[in-house]
């Protein structure tokens, strides 16, 4: 079910609530910066039965409130929403799914709130970004193509974006929870598309290999698409080195970023999120 609160200056926010039995930790799914809760559907139904399964609207994406100011959409507001949603939702220790910009908040709320994670899946995302695959989220994330169905954005999605290790059904989901209708009838993105002019007044991320140092007190799973162009080889490799124990499932085929229905990422994850009681 959907669920609505308020951040901690009114913003309307929401976020899909998969109620499961109480006494096991709850999952946290945090999506990236151009997607949206309901790509954790497939993994919310695999565990539902077990536990919790949260997922977000970061604060102008999907179901959430798009604010009027654009400094509301800085990591900073992103990660008290997160926070906000946490205590509002009855949450205050998860395991986290982190796509993307999602994992990024995750190894950020490691710093700030360590206690917050029972462990972590990071999605093809790591401390270090690589400048090709940040471009191809920026042009991605300030374009709106105004498309006339989803046929047509289904096409548009094949176009531009990295390759995916998914069926034609697969990338019809995934386009699905991307674009929908407006008043006008033709489908735009789920996000608003000014958050581009944030990140590019942001300059180049920082390096947050002190932030993933953070994550050293949590159990560890690495997604990894082999053809990504955001997270590369040699930052994979580093992460390895770092952290010897973390889990890393590579999934051949996949650009940026998997989404989490391939079967190895399947398999990898719930075999990860089984083993946290």
């Amino acid at each position: 079910m959907i669920r609505r609160f308020s951040a901690r200056d009114g913003l309307q926010l929401a976020a899909l609530d998969w109620e499961g039995p109480e006494g096991r930790t709850p999952i946290l799914c945090l999506p990236g910066i151009t997607r949206a809760a309901a790509d954790f559907a497939g993994l919310a139904a695999r565990h539902g039965a077990t536990r919790r399964v949260l997922a977000f609207d970061h604060a102008g994406h999907g179901d959430s409130a798009r604010p009027a100011e654009l400094n509301r959409y800085r990591i900073e507001e992103s990660l008290r929403d997160v926070l906000d949603g946490m205590a509002a939702l009855h949450a205050p220790r998860c395991v986290i799914v982190g796509t993307s910009y999602g994992g990024i908040l995750a190894m950020v709320l490691a710093v700030l709130r360590p206690t917050a994670l029972a462990g972590l899946v990071l999605n093809d995302v790591g401390p270090v970004l690589a400048p090709t695959g940040m471009a191809q989220v920026r042009d991605f994330l300030g374009t709106d193509p105004a498309l006339p169905d989803l046929d047509a954005c289904t096409a548009y999605m094949r176009r531009v974006q990295p390759p995916l290790a998914i069926d034609d059904a697969g990338w019809r989901r995934v386009t699905a929870n991307t674009f929908a209708p407006g008043a006008d009838g033709k489908f735009h993105p789920r996000w608003d598309i000014r958050i581009r002019q944030v990140m590019d007044a942001a300059g180049p991320p920082p390096d947050l290999r002190p932030a993933f140092g953070a994550l050293a007190h949590v159990p560890l799973l690495l997604v990894h698409g082999l053809l990504s162009e955001l997270l590369l080889p040699e930052t994979v490799a580093w992460m390895r080195a770092a952290r010897p124990d973390m889990r890393v499932a590579e999934i051949d085929g996949s650009g940026h970023a998997p989404t989490l229905e391939e079967p190895a990422a399947i398999a990898a994850i719930d075999a990860f999120l089984d083993a946290i009681p």
